[in-house]
């Protein structure tokens, strides 16, 4: 169809854009919606096609650079030039001229319409278009339509909109704009709607902008509006506050809009009937999107009535009496910055945390990563005496296409409340200031609880066995770390997936593994971890009351702690990067090649055979990590080992006496001086000499025991490597079948629908090819978004803020202190460890690390994170290598810049700016 009516069921995001789209779906839900019609994209792609502009485009962003404004203005300003230079083919313009003809409704005369420009990339859940393209107002006449249709198309071009794609990975060539021509409301009032409030995120309050006219000085940004602040449950008006309105658009005789000075600042733009009428509309839309909107609406009156008095608690007055109006919807959008909660309620509230902040992983994870993740959790519920359906655990949930653990019921709790509080500064203490300061809300009812006997036995029935093991492993220290690790491999070696006689029957059996073996890894694993961590942890606790005002001393003593696995497995790389080193051949093969040429020649088993071994061995053992490992949907090193070729060839760099050995070495021999110099604080004590043999008994236990802190998340990583290997073999199988485009698309489907498609169900192939599409585009989209929230309310506030975020000042910037010292170096911010190689001694500076971004460690001087506690493993190992770290650090990836010198303290939590 050459134009699309707003009642045509045709008008889709490729066919009308965003705003076209959603304008269509407005009208046909049967809202206020003023009358018009949409050139669709093909229009414009005709127009594009007579005009041969197709080349003129692709000449001008040739090497385009999305941050070079001068070019990227140069650019527009040739394919701008070359659309006004274009003629609309025949048939378009004569479509747009019936159809304009058409809005009169029988009028005589021209009808006055707006243009407005209406991108396929716009107006998107994660992305806003908004400003990027043009509109035009008040146009009168089929000819001036026609050149404000040409306008819009080529403001697709202009050069924001260009560097915006550009930097956001969108394709150009992709990129198309319908045009939407509507007829125009005469505004007395117009402005704009948030059915949440945008600043807090809070659900329960509508915000509204209004101001005289029409709405073009408000979105320019040329109008202080009036500003109303409502409840959107009860329509009561929370806060009025008039705006100076200094200046209004309004439309000229003839076609065409200016903007005048206007004396509006006494004047209040909207009544209260109004008002609530606006936020009742806006409710209904939020209603028909599902999801928070951001509203562009118009008010038409016939005669207006009295002063408008909008003031919370004093009701309805003068002129609220329904003054003859009309109220217009002219556009409707999701509120792009709003991060989803998983469920709405307001009382009692719900409040969720980010497992990813815990995890030191802040980016989505795929459905299989959170189910699997959700299966592992069910199967720990067992030790309490109850089974739930992993869809049934309430205590884990998905928003943002991320996992938040569900903590309010544990708050409400009164044993629970003290637990969490005791607990949450070793997980992330940023996110324990945030919930301190949520406790108050009665809605809460934090501690309120009651402690039930069912409890208190299911409690029992799990805990006196674990006290009774934590009291032997104390004993007996060294032991039952051997046991630990002992019944680890000895898991392991069991857990194998069958083969099967087809693709549909193996994949029956992978799906079976994730239902049995994963999900009971934690059940088996949780009792034999506790209890070897337990009597660490409090050993950990009793060093740092003995310490008295050195705490340090404490945090020295868990310096090099054996048998950690990723310090091994960090070891281990280097003893491969040593390898490398003394053969001639290898040495000289990683000197010249970049590290993903490195990892292709290695996956074809081309290396020099010194490295090949060397680095095959590594992988051997430690192939299934990888930077976000917990999601079983992410690449691991044995496919991708281009990060770990990159991290080799950085050891290959170390000085000798920096070797990760030699630092281990060093680490053990601060840690030994630490317990000398605790006993000898101890021994000053009263009753020293009894103190002195606690002090060295607690910290024997720390170090033989400790060092444990690693091993469920490696086993956890190791079993989901078994699954993902068989998963991507399979995949291949379903790939070659047509089933799926690509090998890693089952990590895009739940177990559920895994075990679906091994029945090969009729017509499951194609909805799971459709779902896949759809999940793998919103993971992506997510993939893009800047800031998570490291609490999530159920009343729609976000909270995102680190320590620090409220009493930063001038240089110096606070965090959680988690590795004792000061360091002092250049900054290196990273977001993504995959192709980085930091230089010895910059301050590694991200926004979180799990066992994936160790490498780097080594060669860092000192750490800092947005996220993380105590027991976080960045933390962990940052202690193991001696390097200072401070955590929790709000926004340190923005705040801070490559290249500035900075001061470091692991003590205090302490971070001073020297210079930039």
């Amino acid at each position: 169809m050459l134009l699309l009516p707003f009642t045509s069921t045709d008008a889709t995001l490729q066919t009308a854009g965003g705003k076209g789209a959603n304008l269509a779906r407005l009208t046909h839900a049967g809202f206020p919606v003023p009358p018009g019609f949409i050139a669709p994209t093909a229009a414009y792609r005709a127009f594009v096609e007579a005009n041969e502009l197709g080349g003129v485009i692709a000449a001008s962003l040739t090497g385009l650079a999305a941050d070079d404004a001068a070019r990227l203005e140069a650019a527009s300003a040739a394919i701008r030039g070359a659309f006004a230079r274009g003629r609309v083919p025949e048939e378009v313009a004569a479509a747009i001229r019936e159809a304009y003809r058409g809005l009169a409704g029988g009028d005589a005369g021209d009808p006055s319409v707006a243009v407005r420009s209406s991108a396929t990339l716009e107006d998107l859940p994660d992305l806003s278009f908004a400003g990027q393209q043009d509109t035009f107002l008040n146009v009168v006449g089929a000819e001036a339509l026609l050149r404000a249709v040409v306008d819009c198309w080529s403001s697709l071009w202009t050069g924001r909109a260009i560097g915006y794609r550009a930097r956001n990975g969108l394709d150009h060539e992709g990129a198309a704009l319908a045009v939407i021509v509507q007829v125009m409301v005469p505004s007395d009032v117009s402005g704009v709607l948030f059915t949440a409030n945008p600043l807090t995120g809070l659900l329960s309050e509508s915000v509204i902008d209004a101001t005289f006219g029409l709405g073009e000085a408000l979105v320019a940004g040329q109008v202080e509006p009036d500003h109303f602040v409502v409840d959107a449950r009860s329509g009561a008006i929370r806060s009025v506050a008039l705006g100076a309105k200094a200046v209004a658009t309004r439309g000229r005789p003839g076609g065409g809009v200016e903007t005048r000075a206007e004396d509006g600042a006494a004047r209040q733009t909207l009544a209260p009937g109004e008002i609530r009428r606006l936020v009742e509309l806006g409710q209904r839309v939020q209603a028909e999107y599902g999801a928070p909107q951001d509203i562009e609406w118009a008010l038409a009156r016939r005669h207006v009535v009295g002063q408008f008095i909008a003031v919370p608690g004093e009701g309805e007055k003068n002129g609220d009496e329904s003054p003859d109006y009309e109220l217009y919807l002219l556009q409707s959008r999701a509120i792009t910055s709003l991060f989803p909660v998983p469920e709405v309620s307001f009382d009692p509230l719900i409040i969720w945390f980010s497992f990813g902040a815990a995890q030191g992983m802040l980016e989505p994870i795929t459905p299989l990563g959170r189910d699997s993740l959700r299966q592992l959790l069910a199967g720990a519920a067992g030790l309490f005496g109850r089974q739930p359906a992993p869809e049934e655990l309430r205590v884990f949930a998905a928003a943002g296409e991320r996992i938040w653990v569900r903590i309010s019921d544990l708050i409400r709790h009164p044993v629970g409340h003290r637990l969490f509080k005791g607990v949450v500064d070793y997980l992330e203490p940023s996110v324990g200031q945030i919930v301190s300061a949520l406790a108050d809300d009665p809605r809460l009812g934090a501690g309120q609880g009651r402690l039930k006997l069912s409890t208190l036995w299911q409690l029992g029935r799990v805990f006196v066995p674990l006290i009774a093991r934590i009291i032997r492993n104390a004993a007996r220290p060294a032991a039952a770390r051997a046991r630990l690790e002992a019944d680890i491999e000895a898991y392991l070696a069991e857990a194998r997936i069958p083969a099967g006689a087809d693709r549909f029957e193996r994949l029956g059996h992978i799906a079976a593994f994730l239902r049995d073996r994963l999900a009971h890894g934690f059940s088996f694993l949780l009792p034999r971890f506790v209890p070897v961590l337990g009597p660490s942890m409090g050993s950990l606790a009793l060093l740092n009351k003995l310490a008295g005002d050195q705490p340090a001393l404490a945090l020295e003593v868990t310096r090099a702690l054996p048998q950690n696995v990723t310090t091994e497995m960090d070891l281990a790389l280097w003893r491969a990067a040593a390898a490398i080193r003394a053969d001639a051949e290898a040495a000289a093969c990683f000197a010249a090649l970049d590290a993903p040429a490195l990892a292709e020649r290695y996956l074809r088993g081309a290396l020099p055979p010194a490295a090949q071994t060397a680095v095959s061995g590594f992988l051997e053992r430690y192939g299934a990590r990888g930077v976000g490992e917990i999601d079983m949907g992410r690449a691991r090193w044995r496919e991708e080992p281009a990060p770990v070729m990159r991290t080799l060839q950085s050891y290959l760099q170390i000085d000798p006496a920096a070797a990760p050995d030699v630092v281990f070495a060093r680490g053990e021999r601060a840690a030994a001086e630490a317990v000398e110099a605790l006993a000898a604080v101890a021994r000053r004590q009263r009753g020293g000499w009894l103190k002195e043999k606690v002090a060295r008994a607690a910290a024997t236990r720390v170090r033989l025991m400790m060092g444990a802190r690693e091993s469920p998340k490696f086993f956890a990583v190791r079993v989901m490597g078994i699954v993902r290997a068989a998963l991507l073999d399979v995949g291949e199988a379903f790939a070659a079948a047509g089933t799926i485009e690509q090998a890693d698309d089952l990590f895009f489907l739940t177990i559920t629908e895994l075990e679906s498609l091994s029945r090969n169900e009729v017509g499951s192939q194609a909805i799971y090819r459709r779902l896949i599409a759809e999940r793998r585009a919103l993971y992506e989209r997510e993939a893009r978004r800047r800031q998570v929230p490291r609490v999530l309310v159920s009343d729609g506030r976000a909270f995102y803020e680190g320590l620090g975020a409220l009493s930063d000042a001038g240089d110096v910037i606070i965090g959680s202190p988690v590795s004792p010292g000061v360091a002092e170096g250049v900054v290196h911010v990273v977001l993504d460890p995959f192709g980085t190689q930091l230089a010895p001694g910059e301050i590694l500076v991200c926004p979180g690390t799990d066992p994936g971004w160790t490498p780097l460690f080594l060669t860092a001087g000192g750490l800092i994170t947005e996220v993380g506690g105590m027991m976080t493993h960045g933390s962990v190992v940052a202690r193991e290598y001696g390097i200072p770290a401070v955590v929790g650090v709000h926004q340190a990836t923005s705040r801070l810049k490559d290249g500035q010198r900075i001061r470091v303290d692991g003590t205090q939590g302490r971070i001073v700016v020297l210079d930039d």
